[in-house]
């Protein structure tokens, strides 16, 4: 959840009852069932079907603040009827398809409904909003159409409008008209202002602060087109250099005009941005056209996340809360999606060695050598009102980091990557052990050093979610599970790299770090009488007995004793995990749970691929298949489109699965989800340093007869590999000059 703790993991106090008939809403921005969403860069917009931004969780926002809270089209004060609103297959473009209720007469005879279509296409050009409104009267008449379009910025930071309340905001300047423009300013306590430009073409007919007002006469059969542009412009009151004052001129006088050009330009540039990206990463079809358009969904939202950062491609966590660099998000999508598209873990890599901490600082919770949990670009982020401005507040992203490294050596053989970051690993690999070396059975824990960072800081990091038997919280600091897994995993890994360095001595030292660590866990951790492994141990050494999907992630790193696996992989195969539609994160029964909570009892799909991934390493490739089909369907229901978590009910027969409210969506390890559990159950390791591919056991789902990866890269080696259902068997057949070797 990251910074979720500071909305959603907190309860909110209960008003008293009153003898009112009515008891009224306690916020009226109450989440959309259905959203849209663009995304460029740090910009991204989030509206309804129809195109329109009401100021709930929805807006144009530019580095973490909202500077768009409405933009509203309306006919004669009505809203249209819809037809259909939907994003074009690879996330470039949103249209919208309208139509008119009755509209009134002016100066003639009143249009009927139904007979005005109006196309609404938007799209994103770094900090631009682009939008062209297409009217066409079908009618046998000229049609005097009153065309309105409302808009409003309040210029919330991310964190107001997931609910946080300020004491103190900065300057709202009151909307004016310039030049024939809206312009919508706010200068905020980091004394920076910010600035929303509205332009339409044609001119309005009557154009207010707050509204554009048009009088479209269409003849018969005949289309009319108006075109807007919202430009975000920052300017740093406090920069005075006369460098900064000429940019903030010339960004203000050269915001791109609107009109058709302007838009079939960003059209155009989206368009060739997402089909770079998705050129990026291998290819995946199969026999199934509904499968194949899952995965192909997948693949165009983690290119709609993935921003280019001086570093390389980074992909962000999640529209609307998260879109920005986290570094456990960043890590795991990595992960999930290392075998066919390396360059994201490059990207990754230099972004967060770039931005490892060089310093300590209780209020960041930043110590030498921790790696990144999230950053922010928002006025409270700047201010110092909450700590996220750059955070360190995550127990696993930094052995992650070297796990991801690690892992990025042997899929690509780049030695030159490995010798740039070999200075942050030896720093992250230090911060480990200096945390191991402090606990008194040398685990890796958490305590955060602040209040206002955040309690938990495991991947579940809600304030609720690691407790006792007994549903009583622990004190710290706290060594979760599956935290242990990684930190084991991040020392063989130091190990491995120092020994391809010649440092032996390094090496052997790693090596008995990542031994101690393991056998700590099967001592310590493991529950004979339950055939499982408990959450996390307390600051006393004593156990948090509960069963959770966490020893799940133990499995997929390998880390454990081989009988004490299988019998955890049958636990996550039981229906107090198994649900019908994936993993939940804590076992049905267990004290705290609730299937409609965050993180105790939910269903969160990358959770459920590494859970799957670590049931193939047990001997349970059958059952990652079935975790497979399972996430499949839930897609499907979802509009082939994973959300970041979803309630943890059992499957009923005819029922979907229920979504939890405001689950960002889409989300970068909901979307990689798919290709950790497909690379499970095909059994494939692509391995540079030994330039081979190798195969074992490959499996696939129900409905599916062939699968194929095409344009798999191996060094300077290109390959296509497809499985197909031979008699009761899946046999791979390669394509290319990559060696492969199978085990059937």
């Amino acid at each position: 959840m990251d910074t979720k703790e500071q909305s959603q993991g907190q309860v909110q106090q209960q008003q008293p009852l009153t003898d009112e008939p009515f008891i009224p809403t306690e916020h009226a921005n109450m989440p959309s069932e259905r959203q849209f969403v663009l995304k460029s860069g740090n910009t991204f917009a989030v509206y309804d079907a129809n195109g329109d931004i009401r100021g709930g969780d929805d807006g144009l926002f530019v580095n973490d603040t909202r500077v768009l809270s409405e933009l509203v089209l309306t006919f004669g004060g009505r809203a249209p009827s819809l037809l259909s609103g939907s994003v074009s297959s690879d996330n470039a473009v949103f249209t919208a398809h309208l139509t008119n209720r009755p509209l009134p007469p002016i100066g003639g005879a009143h249009t009927p409904e139904g007979v005005i279509h109006v196309e609404r296409k938007r799209v994103l050009s770094g900090h631009v909003l682009h939008e062209s409104i297409v009217l066409t009267n079908y009618g046998t008449e000229p049609s005097t159409v009153p065309l309105s379009i409302s808009f409003a910025a309040d210029f919330l930071d991310m964190f107001e409008v997931r609910g946080a309340k300020r004491g103190k905001r900065g300057t709202l300047r009151p909307p004016a008209v310039e030049n024939g423009e809206v312009v919508l300013r706010y200068v905020g306590l980091d004394e920076v202002e910010r600035t929303a430009r509205i332009q339409f073409t044609p001119a309005p007919d009557v154009l207010s602060p707050t509204r554009a007002d048009y009088a479209l006469h269409i003849q018969s059969e005949t289309a009319i087109s108006v075109y807007l542009s919202v430009t975000a412009v920052t300017h740093a009151l406090s920069d005075a250099s006369e460098e900064s004052k000429r940019n903030a001129a010339e960004a203000a006088e050269c915001a791109p005009e609107s009109g058709r050009p302007a838009i079939r330009e960003a059209l155009v540039e989206a368009h060739r941005r997402m089909r770079d990206r998705r050129r990026a990463s291998a290819r995946v079809r199969s026999s199934n056209p509904l499968f194949s358009e899952w995965i192909d969904r997948s693949l165009a939202d983690l290119g709609l996340l993935t921003t280019d950062l001086e570093t390389g491609p980074y992909p962000y966590a999640g529209i609307p809360w998260f879109s920005t660099a986290f570094g456990r998000d960043a890590i795991i999508t990595s992960l999930q999606m290392l075998w066919l598209h390396p360059t994201l873990a490059r990207g990754v890599l230099r972004f967060l060695a770039a931005h490892q901490a060089r310093e300590d600082s209780a209020f960041r919770d930043a110590e030498i050598g921790k790696i990144m949990h999230e950053t922010r670009k928002s006025e409270m982020a700047a201010t110092g009102e909450v700590p996220f401005a750059l955070y360190y507040g995550g127990v696993d992203s930094t052995p992650l980091f070297i796990v991801l490294a690690g892992a990025y050596a042997e899929r690509t053989g780049d030695r030159e990557l490995l010798d740039e970051i070999w200075p942050a690993l030896q720093l992250a690999a230090e911060w480990v052990a200096r945390h191991c070396d402090k606990n008194p059975h040398g685990l890796l824990d958490y305590q955060r050093a602040s209040e206002h960072g955040l309690a938990n800081q495991g991947w579940k990091d809600s304030q609720d979610s690691v407790f006792h038997a007994d549903g009583k919280f622990p004190v710290g600091p706290i060594a979760l599970v599956e935290v242990q897994g990684y930190a084991s995993t991040a020392f063989s890994t130091m190990a491995r790299l120092a020994r391809e360095r010649g440092e032996e001595e390094s090496a052997r030292e790693f090596d008995r770090r990542a031994r101690h660590i393991r056998e700590r866990v099967e001592e310590m951790y493991w529950m004979p009488e339950m055939d499982f492994y408990g959450i996390a141990l307390d600051g006393k050494g004593d156990l948090c007995r509960v069963l959770a999907s966490n020893a799940g992630h133990l499995l997929a790193f390998d880390l454990v004793d081989r009988t004490r696996g299988e019998a955890v992989a049958r636990q996550l195969e039981s229906t107090l995990f198994h649900t019908g539609w994936g993993v939940r994160t804590l076992a049905a029964g267990q004290p705290r749970f609730n299937p409609m909570s965050y993180h105790n009892g939910s269903v969160w799909p990358h959770d459920t691929a590494l859970c799957a991934r670590g049931l193939a390493r047990y001997g349970e490739r059958g059952a990652a298949v079935g975790l497979l089909q399972s996430l499949f369907e839930a897609a499907v229901t979802f509009d082939m489109r994973l959300p970041e978590l979803f309630c943890g009910f059992t499957r009923q027969r005819g029922e979907r699965p229920i979504a939890y409210p405001v689950a960002c969506l889409p989300q970068a390890w909901a979307a990689g989800a798919p290709f950790m559990v497909l690379e499970a159950c095909l059994g494939v390791t692509v391995d540079a340093v030994n330039d081979e591919v190798r195969i074992d056991r490959p499996q696939l789902p129900e409905g599916i007869d062939w699968l194929e990866i095409g344009d798999l890269r191996l060094g300077d080696k290109i390959a296509t590999i497809t499985f197909r259902r031979v008699g009761g068997q899946v046999i791979p057949s390669v394509e290319g000059d990559v060696r492969v070797v199978a085990v059937l």
